[in-house]
Parts: C-alpha cells; structure tokens; sequence
C-alpha cells in the first residue's frame, strides 16, 4: 500500500485493525522517520481514544487506554534481544491488550508466527507499508 498523506496513513490503520484481532502482536519494522509511530497514533486514535501518543524510545512501553482495550506501543530499538522483550512480560500483555504495536521488534518473530509484520519503507516523499505474517509471508489487505 502506497502512503502519500496522512490520510493514506489514517487508511491504513483502519485495515490493520480490521486483520488485527484482540491480543495482536503488530511489529513494525522501517528506517527512522518512516511513520512508525505516526501510525501507532492513527490506531489508537481509529479505536476511540485522543491519548497522546509519542514514542516509547526512552520509557520502552508507553500504554493507551481505549473503548476497545489499551493499546500497548513498544519501542524495542535499545533492547538487546528478543528475549529481552519477552521478559519484560509480552505474553501477559498480548493476554490483556487490544494491540500491543512493537517497532523495531523484528527479532520477535520466530518465536510469535501469528504475528502481523508490517514493513514501512521510504520512497522519496512517499512511503511503503507490507504487511507480512511473522514467516514473512505476504498478506492481502482487508477491503
């Protein structure tokens, strides 16, 4: 899917969430400045809530409170290891959240292959969202 404003962006978070069951594991992968966290908003925001939303990179985890569920948005940039991640207690957040979003979380995969997996590039001023399964497997996107 081709993102070219905010509102391509506000779209796609509308189809993830449709492919997102409660306790999804989405991790985002992507340069910096790639709409990461920009889109963490539009999901939060596309499930009810007008929380500010900013990125965890120096708390870790930020947490979201929703109609649906509370959104947990991870930034695992500086953690050294999936297993890290793990033992912060990713299971029993996947139990109790809506969506846990994890940028920079790719090295979760193996271990959690429901996963949704999206990859946002740069092209220029647009950028380039794939979604993937956590084999790596492309995804269609919900209508």
């Amino acid at each position: 899917m081709d993102l070219r404003t905010l509102d391509d962006t506000r779209e796609l978070a509308r189809r993830l969430l449709r492919q997102a069951p409660g306790g999804s594991l989405l991790v985002m992968s992507g340069p910096l400045g790639a709409g990461k966290t920009t889109l963490t908003r539009f999901l939060v925001e596309e499930l009810g809530s007008e929380a500010d939303v900013s990125s965890p990179t120096y708390t870790l985890v930020h947490e979201y409170p929703t109609p649906q569920g509370v959104v947990v948005h991870i930034d695992a940039y500086r953690l050294p290891d999936a297993a890290a991640l793990e033992h912060l207690g990713l299971d029993e957040t996947l139990e109790r959240a809506r969506l846990v979003v994890v940028e920079w979380g790719t090295g979760l995969l193996p271990a959690y292959p429901e996963a949704l997996w999206l990859e946002l590039e740069r092209r220029g001023e647009a950028r380039r969202a794939t979604l993937r399964d956590g084999s790596g497997r492309p995804l269609g996107w919900s209508a």
